[in-house]
């Protein structure tokens, strides 16, 4: 089973930055896309950013511009510098991992969801 643990949360004033990780261990698999997803109390999980192995990228609208959601293949680690911060990003980011498994046990394909990390930006 591919495990998916983040790092890097906290609290920062409106107008600060932080940055996140996400390393993604197991046997024999390969990612495909990697995503941070985001919920606040009250509300739905929603779509940050992903980005695919070949580095295409998807932003929400309300972090576009702020955000950069990054990749590290060769060490299959997420990262995600969220910079302008604003008291409506507090949330719980979770880091996500979509692909397959190289088999032959186990084999076919996964999604899998980090612990979160707890982002709070104080106004």
């Amino acid at each position: 089973q591919v495990q998916l643990v983040e790092s890097g949360g906290g609290l920062v004033q409106a107008g600060g930055s932080l940055g996140l990780s996400c390393i993604a261990s197991g046997r024999r698999f390969s990612i495909n896309t990697m995503g941070w997803y985001r919920q606040a109390p009250g509300k739905q999980r929603e779509l940050v950013a992903e980005v695919s192995t070949g580095g295409s990228t998807n932003y929400a609208d309300s972090v576009r511009g702020r955000f950069t959601i990054s990749r590290d293949n060769a060490k299959n680690t997420l990262y995600l510098q969220m910079n302008s911060l604003k008291p409506e990003d507090t949330a719980v980011y979770y880091c996500n991992a979509r692909g397959v498994y190289s088999g032959p046990i186990p084999i076919g394909p996964f999604d899998s969801w980090g612990q979160g990390t707890q982002v709070t930006v104080s106004s």
